[in-house]
């Protein structure tokens, strides 16, 4: 389950793309806290700290603004195309025991029947689940599983409590047996008698 972070942050009344910069090089970064009907608040957030929260997906975190707690789910990380440097986050506002559609991702464990792959068809599930218990994934069991072998959204065991939202006919995996390709020999082949007809031609 996801863990909670707590974050201090400050309220910015300052904007544009100048004062941001100023904000970055001083190792903040520049949010805004938005939902249930709230005025958008915006945020400077510790940028470290930051930095690791938003590395898992559908981080929870607890925000100390000037002494009032909020508790959000990081919903947006917009980054530097060319640094991947964090520029801004959106944070959607929480409330305890509410429930929140997330996208979680998938992770395969296990090893299918010897001499098949396991291909993974979606890299993550859509899940209605309390805000409080979102998990940092699922895990989709292929062991043993032979050539053949299909894994839908419906097939995977969700953690307590948690909705499947996907439709449920998602095709998550299917197992199959690699094809050898055998152009390559085939056309080798076919280029061994033109290269036979040259060494007679030499010869003569």
């Amino acid at each position: 389950m996801s863990d909670q972070t707590t974050l201090s942050a400050e309220v910015r009344t300052q904007f544009g793309k100048g004062f941001a910069r100023r904000l970055r090089a001083a190792h903040k970064i520049p949010a805004v806290l938005y939902g249930h009907g709230t005025e958008p608040v915006h945020l400077a957030l510790p940028g470290h700290e930051t930095l690791l929260l938003v590395r898992r997906a559908n981080a929870l975190v607890e925000l100390d603004i000037e002494g009032r707690k909020q508790l959000a789910l990081v919903k947006d990380v917009q980054r530097d195309p060319v640094r991947q440097v964090i520029e801004h986050v959106d944070l959607v506002v929480i409330n305890k025991g509410e429930k929140v559609h997330v996208d979680v991702p998938l992770v395969v464990v296990g090893e299918p029947f010897a001499g098949t792959i396991a291909n993974l068809d979606a890299t993550s599930l859509s899940l209605e689940v309390l805000a409080t218990d979102i998990p940092d994934h699922i895990e989709v069991d292929v062991e043993g599983l032979e050539d053949g072998a299909q894994i839908t959204a419906a097939d995977v065991k969700l953690p307590e409590g948690a909705t499947l939202v996907t439709e449920p006919d998602t095709l998550v995996i299917a197992v199959a047996t690699p094809q050898l390709d055998t152009t390559s020999d085939a056309e080798g082949d076919a280029e061994a008698p033109a290269e036979e007809s040259s060494s007679d031609e030499a010869a003569e």
